[in-house]
């Protein structure tokens, strides 16, 4: 029972044994089971990652019992520096909050693995609010940046052929580039709007194949971090 109590105390050291080795490895792998549970609820993200996800669990699991080796030989300091330096991944990681999870799940393992499971379960717990809450309120959201593409017949192009309308429907424009097209009898003009946000993609579409003959106008998404 002294044991037991030590595991929850602040400041409880106990000595490493192959059950409490176990037990947190048990610990770990359900509060990462937690971790990921929140991550499919709050992932929003494009290609999700079954792979990610279990790799999420498994470090966790892995950090634990590799926290619990060395921590006795060369210090928690050091400790951390080896388990980071152990770290390798063989594909660029493209979503800056798969990084949180990541950091998340290995400092759950180390915690569950130095025995502090008091520690362990309240940043699970707290973080896995933030997270959440976070994903709720959108907090952060930014407007999409949209690259705008409009094909002008030659003889129709003239400066300041769409400013009454980006006026009117966007807030924000930025011309990119200009290009010829079509053994240039067309000019391609391209352009990064923010409509506003009673701007309808429709709307501004066709108002723009008002002023270009009704030739080829396309929108494209360009997403901010969500």
């Amino acid at each position: 029972m002294d044991i037991i109590n030590d595991l929850f105390t602040t400041g409880g050291e106990v000595e490493s044994s192959i059950p409490l080795v176990v037990l947190a490895m048990l610990i770990s792998t359900i509060l990462s089971l937690l971790i990921t549970k929140v991550y499919q609820i709050t992932f929003t993200g494009e290609r999700y990652s079954q792979a990610f996800v279990h790799t999420i669990i498994m470090m966790s699991v892995i950090v634990s019992v590799v926290m619990n080796v060395i921590s006795g030989n060369a210090g928690v300091a050091f400790g951390l520096f080896a388990v980071f330096s152990l770290i390798r991944f063989r594909s660029a990681v493209t979503d800056a909050k798969d990084i949180a999870y990541i950091f998340f799940g290995l400092c759950v393992g180390m915690t569950s693995g130095l025995f502090r499971f008091d520690l362990a379960i309240i940043l699970t717990l707290f973080a896995s609010f933030i997270f959440y809450l976070l994903y709720k309120l959108e907090y952060g959201k930014a407007k999409d940046t949209q690259i705008l593409k409009i094909t002008v017949p030659e003889n129709l192009n003239h400066e300041d052929m769409f400013k009454n309308i980006f006026q009117n429907l966007t807030e924000s424009v930025k011309l990119r580039q200009v290009e010829t097209t079509n053994l240039g009898t067309m000019i391609l003009y391209t352009y990064a709007i923010r409509n506003k946000p009673t701007t309808k993609d429709k709307e501004l579409i066709d108002q723009l194949r008002e002023k270009n003959a009704n030739l080829k106008v396309s929108l494209t998404y360009v997403h901010g971090e969500e």
